[in-house]
């Protein structure tokens, strides 16, 4: 599945933007849908992940109460909407696709990769 992730931009800190990944196929909802980002210097780090349903999600300690992951299989579309942000979240922000049945925050585990869309945090 290909996997087009769009929503980056600069912004100030406190802010929020809204992050979409949009998937290639019609079978998009047979798979767990992630977050990762990761920093220049840093490893890819998860964010967030939800089910196939959308009905369970999982969140970073840091991404708990700021952010939200939600997904919409009519539109093979998963968003991260991201409240409160900090220098700190500032990253290239990757989607994934997982095909297996249960939400991991493993990034070895995630099959598809999109591009990644820049998030840039200004204090």
């Amino acid at each position: 599945v290909q996997l087009q992730a769009s929503g980056g931009g600069l912004v100030q800190a406190g802010g929020s933007l809204r992050l979409s990944c949009a998937a290639s196929e019609r079978t998009f909802s047979r798979y767990v849908m992630g977050w990762f980002r990761q920093a220049p210097g840093t490893e890819r780090e998860f964010v967030a992940a939800i089910s196939k349903s959308g009905g369970s999600t999982s969140y970073a300690d840091n991404a708990k109460g700021r952010f939200a992951i939600s997904r919409d299989n009519a539109k093979n579309t998963v968003y991260l909407q991201m409240n409160s942000l900090k220098p700190e979240d500032t990253a290239v922000y990757y989607c994934a696709a997982d095909s297996r049945s249960y939400i991991s925050r493993y990034k070895y585990d995630y099959d598809f990769w999109g591009q990644g869309t820049l998030v840039t945090v200004s204090s």
